[in-house]
């Protein structure tokens, strides 16, 4: 494995939290065969970190934030927030999806307040949803369905809904993979924004090595399935960030070559 230190840039006044994921192995059963997924993956995230992770299509990656998430148990190896085993779903830990997976006929508004309500304390946490809505830039459309959002509205509902939870770490799988080019580019700025804002711990996984870079302090490079890791490679420049950074265009140019693309640039 390549691994280059870590950039020390966490964002000020941090709320997230860290990660450990600890010699991580997974499978899948399938038609009675067994299909390994991740193989002894270990790396650890600090407190307000933003690490992407990239690596080849059905290599893992998707099955890792999974993990991560505790929507299921590792077949092996051990996963920790802040040092406490991960042994379920919390609300401290949410994910995005790659589709916003909005509730048609409710409004913004209560997409946004799911997981209060869901908690048993919309009542008194009200004021949490329209400040999650405001912060991702939609006041104006509190009371609209998800038919009158454009894709890059819906996905802003989606980290509203996200938000609201005051998440700790915040588990991005390939949010903005859906969107036309443009939308994505301010996107990404949105999310990067949020981020520094909020201070949660962000783990990216996303098949564009230029996001990766623009966005993340680390990327993590993994191979084919099952997935182990390649390379652990720090983005040293602060940000703002800008995309033509001749820095970060020999960092994709490498990136790429771990992952067998550079004859394409």
């Amino acid at each position: 494995m390549v691994a280059l230190a870590r950039a020390e840039q966490a964002t000020p006044d941090t709320v997230g939290a860290s990660l450990d994921v600890d010699h991580v192995s997974h499978a899948f059963d399938i038609d009675g065969a067994v299909l390994p997924v991740l193989d002894d993956v270990s790396f650890g995230v600090k407190p307000g970190e933003f690490v992407a992770l990239l690596g080849p299509s059905g290599c893992g990656k998707s099955t890792l934030l999974r993990l991560v998430a505790g929507l299921e148990p590792p077949r092996a190896g051990t996963l920790r927030e802040d040092g406490d085993a991960i042994t379920g779903p919390f609300p401290s830990r949410v994910v995005v999806f790659q589709d916003p997976t909005l509730f048609p006929w409710r409004t913004v508004w209560h997409n946004v307040a799911l997981g209060l309500e869901a908690q048993g304390i919309l009542k008194s946490q009200r004021h949490r949803v329209d400040a999650a809505i405001d912060l991702v830039g939609l006041s104006g459309f509190r009371n609209a369905y998800p038919h009158q959002l454009s894709g890059g509205m819906a996905q802003r509902v989606s980290l509203a809904r996200a938000l609201v939870n005051d998440p700790r770490i915040l588990v991005l799988d390939e949010p903005l993979g859906k969107l036309d080019s443009l939308t994505r580019i301010s996107m990404q700025t949105e999310i990067l924004s949020l981020w520094q804002r909020t201070g949660f711990t962000a783990l990216l996984v996303t098949h564009d090595v230029e996001e990766a870079v623009f966005l993340a302090n680390r990327v993590i490079v993994f191979s084919d399935r099952p997935a182990r890791i390649k390379a652990d490679i720090a983005v040293d420049r602060p940000y703002p960030r800008h995309r033509g950074d001749p820095y970060l265009a020999d960092l994709r140019r490498n990136i790429l070559g771990l992952l067998g693309l550079d004859a394409t640039w």
